[in-house]
């Protein structure tokens, strides 16, 4: 297989990212679309999906913004029927949506509620866009890609976070079976486990904060959202076509193992 031109990777595709109002799922839909996919939008908020496809078509690429909630069965089973009936297919999906929850805190401190909120989204809402995006790829019989968005805290324990932590072990797992059982068809599933990136909440921390997350990656930076987007272009597109049930970490090398130990000059 010869290289393809980034900017040709996708022509002519179809591509649907979740969670993809801000953030890596903005930066993940771009490059879809730089790469010539017609990329359908969704999440809750449609005003800003509407502003992220405006600002994609005002650039000659293909956008489209398909409102869904992921934690909602009959929510994702239409959208993916929408794309059915408008589009007739579907090439690759990158299953982004992420959320619930609660801030860091010790296990027993966790209310059920709010453990059950992560797992809903994170975890149950990539079963149910799998499900469905696994359907149409069947009815359509041209194989396809997905990737589900895990975490380095589906890799290893994060102290105080168990819902987050246990919802992104599940995403790992339920890859590896979804890429066993549709390997066949020529579906290819998997999940990329991004490190600390530079999104809304980090970017709120502050520059104090930056700093010591910065430090305490080998690469000496914190991740961009373009970093995980250009992983999850490659992973959707035919240059990835021999890897299946795998995580991809992007993490600057925080969990390649212990960095050297630094001496005082």
């Amino acid at each position: 297989m010869s290289l393809i031109e980034p900017t040709r990777m996708m022509s002519g595709k179809v591509a649907l990212v979740t969670g993809a109002s801000r953030g890596i799922g903005a930066a993940i839909a771009a490059a879809l679309a730089d790469a010539g996919a017609h990329v359908i939008l969704t999440a809750r908020d449609g005003d800003a999906l509407a502003t992220q496809v405006q600002a994609l078509a005002s650039s000659g690429r293909q956008a489209t913004a398909m409102p869904a909630d992921v934690t909602n069965e009959e929510s994702v089973k239409n959208l993916l029927a929408g794309i059915r009936e408008r589009f007739g297919r579907l090439d690759a999906a990158v299953n982004n949506a992420a959320g619930g929850g609660r801030p860091p805190a010790p296990l027993h401190e966790w209310a059920s509620e709010d453990f059950d909120s992560a797992i809903a989204v994170n975890l149950h809402g990539v079963f149910l866009c799998l499900k469905y995006e696994i359907e149409l790829m069947l009815a359509t019989g041209h194989g396809g890609s997905i990737v589900n968005m895990s975490s380095t805290a589906g890799e290893q324990g994060v102290a105080g976070l168990s819902g987050y932590t246990a919802s992104k072990f599940g995403v790992a797992g339920l890859t590896r079976v979804a890429a066993l059982d549709y390997a066949a068809h020529g579906i290819r599933v998997n999940a990329i486990a991004p490190g600390p990136i530079l999104t809304d909440r980090l970017a709120a921390a502050g520059q104090a904060a930056q700093d010591r997350v910065a430090a305490s990656v080998p690469l000496g930076r914190i991740g961009k959202p373009n970093d995980v987007a250009a992983a999850a272009l490659w992973l959707c597109s035919d240059q990835s076509s021999f890897v299946t049930g795998t995580t991809l970490t992007v993490d600057g090398g925080r969990l390649a193992g212990t960095p050297a130990f630094k001496t005082s000059s």
